[in-house]
């Protein structure tokens, strides 16, 4: 491991070359012919008037200085650790005794999807809530995604991962802290607390219902189903099947994506918005109605600057090519925020009650920090309140 342990202030400046450049790859689409008798849904994908549509706001509206600027506003800072450049946001509560708190983003995510939650956390006495809820928050960004970028070689996934943000945290001056993590980022903590628990806190996970589509395999199906139960399974099952071309894709092949998703702007933006339609909440007819126009081009747009299309699908490689288990156990304190909650979920991942929290909404779905920020926000509170005055940890740092 590197000696360099620098702690660098690190400032988001795009330069205006790429900016230029992607409006013009923008402009110069080259589109698909349109299929006469295709309906407007996403039953085979992003339709091509709805992204065209986002494509053109993107190129002609969409203004990423705004939102630069507003991401700025966060103390961002860069280390180098296993080798690897990692990016982080460190965002110091007002209240000294503050409980540190790490949340970790997935895929197609980044550090950017927790900017609603953060004010909230870290001051809860300016939004309304009790200084005992306060956090110092540290946001990552995983290794190659945004500007934990360029990957260093092969060989980061959840385990390193996990070895990773000990270090960080360790550099920071935190001796214990509380984790939060989703998709990716569930692993990530879920295995951090396995092989760390005197680090450890408790670890909150965020989930969504489509995760019953995991019985039988990842998960044993349970006895006692009625018949209409069984058929439940199999409908999210299947449904969940239609879906899972790009996780083929990036857990054999990402090499053969990887080019696409750096060279056309216009393949990463159907890439991402593929999956922000199909997992957030049903609810809403399309992800930018789910999250908002301007943060899901946010999120692209990060992905686009750094070229992290290409190097965040080499960790579902790298996770699926290792012995390392996405859902490893712990003994540390557990709770699940289950966001567009299905009500056989529960029976099918926990039936032994072995999560010591499990909260359900209707509501979100696999991206809660943007879809129901106030939702997540209220279940970390919750979870270290529950936890006792002794989950507190220390909020000091080097």
């Amino acid at each position: 491991m590197t000696t360099n342990h620098d702690l660098t202030p690190f400032r988001i400046d795009v330069p205006q070359a790429d900016l230029d450049d992607l409006r013009d790859r923008l402009a110069r689409t080259r589109w698909p012919l349109p299929v006469p008798g295709r309906t407007d849904d996403f039953g085979r994908g992003v339709p091509l008037p709805y992204l065209r549509d986002l494509a053109e706001y993107w190129r002609d509206e969409f203004d990423w200085r705004s939102q630069e600027a507003l991401l700025g506003e966060l103390p961002h800072f860069v280390t180098r650790i296993d080798d690897q450049p990692v990016h982080y946001v460190h965002l110091r509560s007002p209240e000294p005794d503050a409980t540190p708190l790490v949340l970790l983003h997935g895929w197609p995510g980044s550090f950017a999807e927790y900017t609603r939650v953060l004010g909230p956390l870290t001051d809860p006495v300016a939004h309304g809530g009790d200084a005992a809820g306060a956090f110092h928050v540290v946001v990552p960004s995983l290794p190659g995604f945004a500007f934990s970028t360029p990957l260093s070689g092969t060989g980061w996934e959840m385990s390193r991962t996990a070895d990773m943000t000990a270090e960080l945290m360790s550099r920071l001056g935190y001796e214990r802290y509380v984790l939060h993590g989703s998709d990716i980022g569930s692993a990530v903590v879920g295995h951090l607390a396995m092989v760390r628990p005197d680090r450890v806190i408790g670890v909150h996970k965020a989930v969504d219902g489509r995760l019953l589509a995991m019985a039988g395999q990842a998960f044993p199906v349970p006895d006692g189903l009625t018949a209409h139960e069984t058929a439940e399974i199999g409908r999210v099952a299947a449904l969940n099947a239609q879906d899972l071309g790009y996780l083929m894709v990036q857990n054999h092949r990402p090499d053969t994506i990887g080019p696409a998703l750096t060279d056309s702007p216009v393949a990463l933006l159907a890439w991402i918005a593929e999956k922000y339609q199909g997992w957030t909440n049903p609810a809403y007819a399309t992800p930018d109605a789910a999250v908002g126009r301007d943060a899901l081009l946010t999120t692209v747009s990060l992905y686009w600057f750094t070229r992290a299309g290409a190097s965040s699908a080499q960790f579902y490689y790298e996770a699926s090519h290792s012995d390392v288990d996405w859902f490893s156990g712990t003994h540390a304190p557990t709770a699940w925020s289950v966001f567009d909650a299905h009500p056989l979920l529960r029976r099918v991942v926990d039936p032994q009650g072995a999560v010591g929290r499990w909260v359900e909404h209707t509501e979100g779905g696999h991206f809660p920090a943007l879809e129901v920020p106030n939702l997540l926000v209220e279940d970390l509170r919750a979870f270290v309140r529950d936890l006792g005055p002794g989950s507190r940890g220390p909020g000091r740092t080097q």
